[in-house]
């Protein structure tokens, strides 16, 4: 089976990241889509929402989706989350799969830095899912990264887990910007400063 894995932050998810999932998706007939929440990613600080409240909120917002999953390994397993030690347990798990990481155009030409990236290319395929008119300049990229790198493009969306939290602090509202599930977990919790 085809499977994606959608890793991120999702500090919140927002539609972008769901607009990205299903691109890739379609894009490359993947059975399957498991959102992964990391727990710290090696590139970011410490995320604001905890671990628990992040999957609380993908939960929320995958459910619906037929094909759409989550992986919580490494919410569970806690510190730093390096891809490569994900992929390899999951592997090992499901030795059956076909396994695909879904990535954001702007994280396409980061891959050189990441942990084990010349492991990882040989375990997986990454999907950079970019916009229409943004070039992905797979020539940037070292030979042995490229040839593994699928491109998808989707329509354009300027958001940003970073800017909705910025909206929320600044009392503006993200509704709408958030699957309905994550905007009604964030009102609820009162997480960002969004007010109940």
């Amino acid at each position: 089976m085809r499977v994606g894995i959608m890793g991120g932050t999702f500090d919140p998810l927002h539609i972008g990241h769901m607009m990205a999932a299903e691109t890739a998706r379609e894009s490359y007939s993947l059975k399957e889509v498991w959102f992964m929440p990391s727990h710290i990613p090696p590139h970011k600080h410490e995320a604001g929402a905890t671990g628990e409240e992040r999957l609380a909120m993908v939960e929320g917002a995958v459910k619906n989706h037929p094909s759409f999953g989550i992986l919580d390994w490494e919410i569970v397993r806690g510190g730093v989350s390096y891809t490569l030690e994900t992929v390899i347990s999951l592997q090992e798990e499901y030795p059956q799969h076909e396994f695909f990481f879904i990535v954001g155009a702007d994280m396409v030409q980061y891959l050189p830095k990441w942990q084990g990236i010349e492991e990882l290319v040989k375990r997986l395929t990454f999907i950079g899912v970019g916009r229409p008119g943004t070039p992905l300049d797979l020539g940037l990229l070292p030979e042995f990264i490229a040839g593994r790198v699928l491109l998808a493009d989707m329509p354009l969306v300027d958001l940003s887990s970073t800017m909705l939290r910025a909206r929320a602090a600044e009392g503006k509202s993200i509704r709408y910007m958030v699957p309905d599930a994550v905007y009604e977990y964030v009102q609820r919790s009162g997480l960002y400063g969004v007010q109940p």
